[in-house]
């Protein structure tokens, strides 16, 4: 007798209007556990780093990343998604009760007895004022702020609006979906007694590295934001609160404001770069160009693990290194007790934070990032004695051979593997070919030279004008250049912070 699922529960989830630090953290929570994710167009896909689900993309919009998917299709999805036992996520993007057909689909699921749970989000308005420098309401400005939707539905007979009691509305009035409907929306405020000196503005893409926020009179508007070329999603605010964004304007002064900057990095490590890029202001773009696996065959590091006591030193020279190895202590049944008597050294700052995430602490670190750095560090230290290096299966020699020559005795095992990317993902490779991509970070001389494997043919015209190579290290810049790739940024200090500084310095 074949078991029937039990009925699994649907989350709709707010996922706020762009930034992915605006999910609450019920909304992580909610990704955390789910098997399977729908979300909207307009939500980041950086949100997705949260979940190991099946993700499906569900715009209500035909474009080149999808096909128009119906309103009533999605509900079919979540019903049959949950009705096969899975735990489905609706990632909707702002609030979903708020313009977001969040309540459309709560019906349709009660209606089969689906159980759910909503889950608030930042709505649109609210996000879009704050970081556009706009308080909605301000006791000295306005007491009051009207939700307003620009985009009726196209079935009604006419609009539902009543302009006349917008236009002696008190306070801030906000429209969602208006930008294709401006002229009139102003046209129709005005004529209803609005003055047309009113301020007001248009806030495109709010909360993402590509905001843009246009101002001026009610009467103006429509022309100044044709001129300026604004895209939806857009929010037009109409009050006195506008005048406030001279002097509290904030998010629009970051400095890498609208820039996007390819992340090389593997994707399980790249939060903290996407995290560091966001409050610069720019938009991280996930371009893993290696994967790391674990070693084909754990028998010589058990080996090893078997003789730590014989071992003087170990030498980690990556925070992949890290994971490696002492993951793979633990999984044997061992733990830091067996590293007792032992000394450690690690090339930097990364692998430095990686050893303490074990509650270990680096007796040598270089103060130059690079092998080199630390052979000279370890040279007085290491004569005579016994060294362990846990690493990559690739990589260069000279940590070894600078070690043995200082009189170490070294043996490198191998814990992880580190695999090139078999291609560019189709979104990445469109952006680098129109020249979108105005920064790539270079991590090593390995990722350096997969990229210029990879790189498609359209896009080499823009190498070093629109898409500037930023290079971590001195060797990964001269890998770089061996390979035919101009190099317009290098770090001065060997990590992924020191990578973004140079892409500031260079401006």
């Amino acid at each position: 007798m074949t078991d029937v699922p039990r009925t699994g529960t649907v989350y709709l989830v707010g996922a706020g209007p762009g930034d992915p630090g605006l999910l609450t953290l019920r909304g992580r929570e909610c990704l955390e556990a789910a098997d399977v994710v729908l979300y909207d167009g307009l939500v980041s896909p950086l949100l997705l780093r949260h979940t190991q689900a099946t993700c499906e993309r569900t715009s209500r919009a035909a474009g080149p990343n999808g096909k128009r998917i119906e309103q009533a299709e999605i509900n079919a999805r979540l019903i049959a998604a949950a009705k096969a036992g899975k735990t489905v996520v609706r990632l909707k993007g702002g609030d979903p009760f708020l313009f977001g057909r969040g309540s459309e689909e709560a019906a349709a699921l009660a209606a089969e007895g689906i159980p759910f749970e909503v889950v608030p989000g930042v709505t649109a308005a609210i996000a879009a004022a704050t970081y556009a420098g706009l308080s909605l309401t301000h006791r000295e400005i306005a007491s009051s702020v009207a939700f307003i939707t620009g985009h009726e539905h196209p079935a009604k007979p006419g609009s539902s609006l009543d302009y006349e009691a917008l236009a002696r509305f008190p306070g801030t009035l906000v429209f969602y979906m208006g930008l294709h409907r401006l002229g009139a929306i102003a046209a129709a405020l005005i004529a209803a007694g609005k003055k047309a000196e009113t301020p007001a503005c248009v806030v495109s893409r709010a909360t993402t590295p590509l905001q843009r926020t246009v101002e001026g009179a009610l009467g103006d508007l429509a022309a100044l934001v044709r001129d300026a070329d604004l895209h939806a999603p857009s929010l037009i605010v109409v009050g006195e609160c506008v005048r406030q964004r001279q002097d509290i304007a904030w998010f629009e002064h970051k400095p890498l404001l609208g820039k996007r900057v390819g992340v090389t990095r593997p994707e399980h490590q790249a939060d903290g770069v996407v995290d560091a890029l966001l409050k610069l202001g720019a938009q991280p773009v996930l371009m893993p160009l290696v994967e790391i696996l674990p070693p084909e065959d754990w028998a010589a590091v058990d080996r090893a693990i078997a003789a730590l006591p014989d071992y003087d030193w170990h030498v980690f020279t990556s925070a992949n290194g890290v994971d490696g190895f002492l993951g793979r202590l633990w999984e044997r049944g061992d733990d830091l007790r067996t590293l007792a008597g032992s000394r450690i050294a690690a090339i930097g700052p990364a692998t430095v934070e990686r050893l303490r995430a074990f509650h270990l602490r680096a007796d040598v670190v270089p103060h130059e990032y690079r092998a080199e750095g630390l052979v000279e560090a370890l040279r007085p230290l290491v004569a005579g004695q016994r060294v362990l290096w846990a690493g990559a299966d690739r990589g260069r020699d000279v940590l070894q051979v600078g070690l043995e020559a200082a009189g170490a005795t070294v043996e490198k095992i191998v814990v992880y593997r580190s695999c090139d990317a078999s291609s560019l993902a189709p979104d990445v490779s469109d952006l680098l070919t129109r020249g979108e991509l105005d920064w790539v970070g270079l991590s090593s001389p390995s990722i350096a030279r997969r990229f210029a494997e990879l790189l498609p043919a359209d896009a080499k015209c823009h190498l070093g004008t629109r898409v500037r190579l930023a290079a971590i290290s001195p060797v990964t810049a001269e890998a770089a250049r061996e390979a035919g790739l101009p190099i317009a940024a290098e770090a001065q200090d060997f990590t992924w912070n020191g990578v973004l500084r140079a892409i500031l310095q260079a401006g």
